[in-house]
């Protein structure tokens, strides 16, 4: 949760605007995340604090006022006689006030702190890997997709056992005909058993990784199911030249149990901190979205998204293609048939044609 939500729903959660779910919902939330209870116990230390110290100020205003008053109509004289004690005598007056101020800039600043420590861990603490935690989401999100994803199957004759999965993210086709995926090695990292790709008609296979290079955040599967047919050649190619700046792109992937389709353009020439191998998007981009094809209108795949900036929205990374064909040179090395061949038949197409051919070759990666 950001700091803005968490602020907003603490004051709502204070002032009794929440509904009976909703609360619910936050107080089991405290309960389960302990540094998110004191964050809002302390949050809510401060807004009492504040409101003290409004108070104390508008008696002290009203009292002043009154004082005035009783001074120039010449019933009351002032307690000083000289500035020095002048000085002294406002200390006294106001000490308690100032006291409670300082005492508010303390808490600002350690919550501030605390916030910014707890959402920021690492090093590069403002970049986020797009894979979706499924075992961190709320049950009836998870419950929903399990049955969607049984209803996909309602009319096959032969069900297979489906994958209870950790995670998910995405990959896409580069090679037809070893059945080849790439999809980011950080998403393998999430696999400690088994890895499934499942298709757009929630068809899954087996699949095994052959290539991880955590450096460059690119991975290679093979799709080892008997049950995967072949597929005809892939509508778009790999460039193996960078993306131009103001290119206009989009995407393809998995943030939800069905693909999702975005759109935006190349921002920047290169990625975080500079990373060459990397080139950076203005689109949006959400959690199981690492994996995700970035295609130009000539249908050629540019990139990969991998992750996004937690500090500002719509700025995206994307692997650059040209990791691609690096990766292929050395899955030669153990199997020389692997190669990338296709042409982009979809160059130049209208969008929701482009979209409707490349879907198909786009998959949901899936594992535990």
């Amino acid at each position: 949760m950001e700091d803005s939500l968490l602020i907003d729903a603490t004051e709502r959660y204070i002032n009794g605007q929440m509904d009976a779910n909703e609360r619910i919902y936050f107080e089991e939330l405290r309960k389960n995340n302990p540094e998110l209870d004191q964050q809002i116990v302390e949050y809510i230390y401060f807004i009492k604090e504040l409101e003290k110290f409004g108070d104390r100020k508008r008696l002290t205003h009203k009292i002043n006022n009154a004082s005035s008053l009783l001074s120039k109509q010449g019933l009351t004289k002032p307690f000083y006689a000289n500035p020095q004690a002048k000085v002294l005598f406002l200390w006294n007056k106001y000490k308690k006030t100032i006291a409670v101020a300082a005492s508010i800039a303390i808490v600002v600043s350690v919550i501030s702190a605390t916030v910014i420590s707890f959402f920021s861990p690492g090093k590069q603490n403002n970049i986020k890997p797009l894979v979706e935690k499924l075992k961190q989401q709320d049950a009836k999100y998870k419950n929903l997709e399990k049955q969607i994803g049984q209803l996909n199957q309602l009319n096959k004759k032969e069900e297979k056992p489906r994958l209870e999965s950790n995670f998910r993210a995405t990959g896409f086709m580069i090679d037809v005909n070893n059945n080849l995926i790439v999809t980011n090695a950080h998403v393998l990292s999430e696999a400690s058993h088994q890895i499934i790709v499942e298709n757009r008609d929630g068809d899954q296979f087996s699949a095994q990784s052959i290539y991880t290079n955590t450096v460059n955040d690119i991975a290679i599967l093979k799709i080892i199911d008997k049950d995967f047919k072949k597929m005809r050649p892939m509508p778009y190619s790999i460039k193996s030249k960078n993306a131009e700046l103001g290119e206009s792109v989009f995407i393809l992937g998995y943030p939800k149990q069905e693909i999702v389709y975005g759109e935006g353009y190349i921002s920047a020439e290169n990625g975080y901190e500079m990373d060459t191998s990397f080139c950076q998007l203005s689109t949006l981009a959400n959690e199981g979205n690492s994996g995700s094809p970035v295609i130009n209108k000539n249908g050629e795949v540019i990139g990969i998204i991998s992750s996004k900036e937690t500090n500002s929205e719509g700025v995206v990374y994307a692997i650059k293609s040209t990791n691609i064909f690096r990766a292929m040179e050395e899955i030669k090395k153990e199997n020389e048939n692997a190669r990338i061949t296709s042409k982009p038949s979809i160059k130049n197409s209208v969008r929701n044609y482009q979209i409707k051919k490349v879907e198909d070759y786009v998959f949901m990666i899936k594992g535990n």
